[in-house]
């Protein structure tokens, strides 16, 4: 077994948005304590070097991760698509908006919105020719207040690994899983 480094220490608890405070009161030991342990100034004793991981793996077990909320199955349109295509999928999976992906990867979104203005004539013209920018992508391992801070200016974010859509997350994700 690997024993943290003071560095160790500081990249995790920062990593999990924690402060020397609050990762002191869950370890039940000190703020300065703590600042001098990251600091590289004390040596802790393996018990309190103990509480301090403790408490790092809990905070770590509450956080809520892209991977925890993201649907795997994520209905989508290729650019190439027809646009009554898209306005189909749509209304078939009562969706307001879909990504629009092409090889795995995510191009564009189309939205009702974006269909609302079109005449009768565009219905058979390429998806392409009518979506707005992609939503934005974040790996599996991002954080609620991440992907939070994203829905708040995007209809859904994408989940990707490697490049590939692997998920999606929207504000009703999100909301149902605090329902």
């Amino acid at each position: 077994m690997e024993l943290p480094t003071p560095a160790d220490l500081r990249q995790r608890r920062t990593e999990l948005g924690l402060t020397q405070s609050e990762l002191a009161d869950t370890a039940d030991v000190s703020q300065p304590l703590i600042a001098r342990i990251e600091g590289g100034d004390v040596d802790p004793r393996l018990s309190t070097l103990r509480r301090i991981v403790n408490a790092l793996e809990k905070a770590e077990g509450d956080v809520v991760r892209a991977k925890d909320l993201m649907n795997e199955a994520v209905v989508n349109v290729a650019p190439d698509d027809a646009v009554k295509e898209a306005a189909r999928k749509m209304e078939e999976e009562a969706y307001s908006q879909l990504a629009v992906i092409q090889d795995g990867i995510p191009v564009g979104s189309i939205s009702q919105s974006d269909l609302v203005h079109l005449d009768s004539e565009a219905r058979d013209e390429p998806v392409e020719d009518h979506m707005s920018e992609s939503f934005p992508t974040v790996s599996k391992d991002a954080t609620l207040d991440e992907i939070g801070n994203l829905l708040e200016h995007y209809k859904a974010v994408m989940i990707t690994e490697a490049g590939e859509t692997v998920g999606i997350i929207t504000e009703a994700d999100i909301a149902a899983r605090f329902s």
